[in-house]
């Protein structure tokens, strides 16, 4: 094996695991941050994406922004391999994208805040489909009102969130879980759909009635 064997499948495993981007050594962060460079700086010309400080974007992962529907991506943001992300869609800072997450902004678009996590394979669509019975689906109307994420939230692995939901800071969703309503801050929730199962362990106290 070449040195060249080696290296192209460290850019696959940090595509893959975009979390040792930060873990580097400095022999291998020599030829990463180059390689990142020209990655982020190519997709910023191609699309109306705006990416922050220190970020690591998969080249195998797929942003879309045309004009009007940015993709905006704050400092230390990690977007891993076939992500697939249309605007409009706004990232926080230090944003953890894992692989096959899918982001569709819709019109009203997705809001994500800072240290949020989202495992593998989620899907959060922020837009919907009407569903009368005059017409076929595909030539119904298409709704939009947002997605909103807060800061320190956890989304576990396959798990979906629907067009109109706020998921409020410190909370947790569960794996496989479907998002229909809205969900406080600190609270835990899992099941299709999804319900509260609990609060994050230290959580602070409810408000009195």
């Amino acid at each position: 094996m070449t040195d060249d064997d080696y290296r192209q499948q460290h850019k696959q495993r940090l595509a893959y695991m975009p979390w040792l981007y930060g873990r580097l050594k400095p022999k291998h962060r020599a030829w990463a941050e180059p390689w990142q460079q020209g990655i982020q700086q190519r997709l910023m010309a191609l699309e109306t994406v705006h990416l922050g400080e220190n970020c690591f974007v998969a080249p195998q992962a797929a942003l879309f922004a045309e004009p009007g529907r940015d993709i905006i991506v704050g400092d230390d943001c990690l977007i891993a391999a076939d992500c697939v992300i249309h605007g409009p869609v706004r990232l926080g800072q230090r944003v953890s994208l894992n692989h096959h997450v899918s982001l569709e902004g819709g019109a009203a678009g997705i809001d994500i805040g800072d240290d949020t996590r989202i495992a593998a394979y989620c899907t959060l669509f922020a837009f919907n489909h009407g569903m009368d019975a005059d017409r076929r689906v595909r030539e119904q109307p298409v709704s939009s009102r947002g997605i909103r994420i807060g800061s320190d939230v956890w989304i576990g692995a396959r798990a979906g969130i629907v067009d109109g939901v706020t998921l409020g800071d410190h909370a947790v969703v569960g794996m496989g879980a479907v998002v229909t309503r809205d969900v406080p801050p600190w609270t835990i929730v899992a099941g299709n759909p999804a319900r509260p199962i609990g609060r994050r362990p230290g959580a602070p106290p409810l408000p009195s009635s």
